[in-house]
């Protein structure tokens, strides 16, 4: 068994690598990098900041480091099956259901004036994508990007429409999109310009904590003209530049050390995997998953129909071609650190690599005219598919992710700091018995000109209140309930949208001043909304609670 399981090895090395035995097998080397965007130490510590720093959406509560964590494998931990808060309904819109996607949650859809607007499937609620978040690591060897491969290697600066850079820029490219997506960071009618002006007025990572020394060291405090300047020559912040900083920073996090790279590098096989893994380098090659995952970066960067859900619930690759023969076609990942990137595929389906060992197993769950060829029964035993599983986990993960070590070492999110206003107390129910809902989760940063705090489940076309203090505004109303009148203590105010009881949505934008003094201030916040139908006339949020900072 043992020489079967070497030679099975030795094919699969040699068609994976193209390379015969004798030789060295190519390890994996640094991506490419187009001839217009040079890296160089000080644009890498530009685009890192950038890449994490939530300031740079409408509502400074997603950085491109929200949805792609290094301990994640480069793609989103939040995206957990059967969580609300990272579950979109699916084609059906409708929760529960089989069609249900896990993705990366947003941000709720936001007007320009940073005021919220209730949508169909998310109410007032952070919206989430209908696709799942694709690593960041290593992205920048492929020559497209994104599920469907709708960005290439030419990059187009995004004011102008002119070639900026024709080759080697995908990741300049693929940068450029989220930005403005109105699910993932931007308001809508958002272009660059109102990016670019948005990271002019800021000063870099104002919002992170744990900031690793290098990088630190390197801001010095500074705001980011002060460190376009330095890189750039300038201190123009301009679109393009924002988004080759960025791309420069994701050149940077390629993977190349783990027990596979090893092989590569030509270390005896029977040193480096155990004999289960053997077994599972032996299957690999006999039941031809090599076919969709050959080479150093275990991917042919194609695309391919594969069953996970019928092709009409997501048309994949035909939305970019408009051929019929793409429909429902998504593009091959690599298989490093695909232990680390759970849950799996396009729409985040199945939570465990056995689940989806035992997806291939039954040759995938829909029909198509278009399905791979390859996706038949495979009837597997059970050590060959415990061998397939251990081979995707140990041999293909880069240990530097998992501790977050340089290169992959990063600033703490604000969404991840504790300093997100959270919610105390109890509210007071209104019509038809709803407790009305509070919602408040962007940063409370002294200077923040849109701090926007949203109500919902409250009474429809009810006036609505925003009362704010350093004590818990419902104590004035249980100090005299007849004599309260939140009009004089307000805020802010607004009608609240919807007609009927429960349905009842709004919200305002507030100014945070920039005064130092106010620096650690605790403040609470309740909505009141006035309603007939309760004893005194009102219902009432529970209570927002959250501490200034600079």
């Amino acid at each position: 068994m043992r020489s079967i399981i070497l030679l099975g090895v030795a094919v699969f090395l040699d068609l994976a690598c193209g390379s015969v035995l004798a030789q060295p097998f190519e390890p994996l080397g640094r991506p490419p990098v187009p001839e217009g965007n040079p890296m160089t130490p000080e644009k890498v510590n530009l685009g890192k900041a950038l890449f994490w720093d939530e300031q740079l959406s409408s509502s400074r509560l997603t950085a491109c480091a929200t949805c792609h964590r290094p301990a994640a494998g480069g793609s989103d931990p939040r995206s957990i099956i059967g969580e609300l808060s990272s579950t979109h309904p699916g084609p059906d819109e409708t929760y529960g259901t089989d069609d249900d996607i896990t993705a990366s949650p947003g941000i709720p859809l936001t007007k320009e004036d940073g005021l919220y607007l209730r949508t169909l499937l998310f109410d007032m609620r952070l919206q989430v994508g209908r696709r799942r978040a694709p690593s960041a690591v290593n992205a920048g060897y492929s020559p497209m990007l994104f599920w469907d491969g709708r960005v290439d290697e030419v990059f187009r600066d995004p004011i102008s429409g002119e070639v900026v850079l024709d080759g080697n820029a995908t990741l300049e490219s693929q940068a450029a999109k989220p930005v403005l997506g109105t699910a993932e960071m931007g308001h809508l009618g958002r272009d660059w310009r109102d990016v670019a002006s948005r990271v002019a007025q800021s000063r870099a990572l104002a919002l992170a904590t744990d900031i690793p020394r290098p990088l630190k060291q390197w801001i010095n405090g500074r705001n980011y003209p002060e460190l376009f300047h330095e890189v750039f020559g300038s201190p123009d912040v301009t679109p393009a530049r924002v988004i080759m900083a960025i791309a420069t920073y994701e050149r940077s996090l390629y993977s190349n050390q783990t027990p596979f790279d090893e092989i590569l590098r030509g270390a005896p096989i029977e040193q480096v995997l155990t004999e289960q893994e053997q077994l599972g380098w032996q299957v690999f090659n006999a039941v031809r998953c090599i076919e969709c995952h050959p080479g150093n970066r275990l991917t042919d960067e194609r695309f391919h129909y594969l069953g996970v859900r019928p092709p009409d619930e997501d048309l994949g690759r035909m939305e970019v071609t408009g051929l019929e023969v793409d429909k429902g076609k998504f593009r091959t990942p690599t298989l490093r650190n695909i232990e680390l990137r759970a849950p799996y595929f396009h729409n985040g389906r199945f939570e465990t690599l056995e689940e989806v060992i035992e997806f291939y197993d039954r040759g995938g769950d829909f029909d198509a005219p278009n399905k791979h060829p390859l996706m038949q029964p495979l009837n597997l035993t059970q050590e060959e598919k415990d061998a397939l599983v251990a081979l995707m986990k140990r041999p293909l993960t880069d240990l530097r992710l998992v501790s977050e070590v340089p290169p992959f070492d990063h600033p703490t999110l604000y969404t991840d700091s504790g300093r997100m206003p959270r919610s105390v107390g109890e509210g007071l129910a209104g019509s038809g018995g709803f407790v009305p809902n509070m919602i408040a989760f962007e940063p409370p940063l002294l200077g923040n000109d849109n701090f926007t705090v949203a109500v919902e489940m409250a009474l429809g076309r009810a006036r609505a209140y925003l009362l704010m203090g350093i004590v818990d505004p419902a104590e004035a109303y249980y100090a005299d309930p007849n004599a309260f009148d939140p009009a004089n203590l307000a805020v802010a105010a607004t009608v609240l949208n919807g007609f009927v009881p429960g349905e009842g949505t709004g919200s305002v934008s507030l100014s945070i001043p920039r005064r130092i003094r106010l620096n650690g201030t605790t403040v609470y916040g309740r909505w009141f909304i006035e309603d007939p139908n309760t004893p005194h006339g009102w219902s009432m949020t529970p209570a927002c609670e959250f501490t200034l900072f600079k």
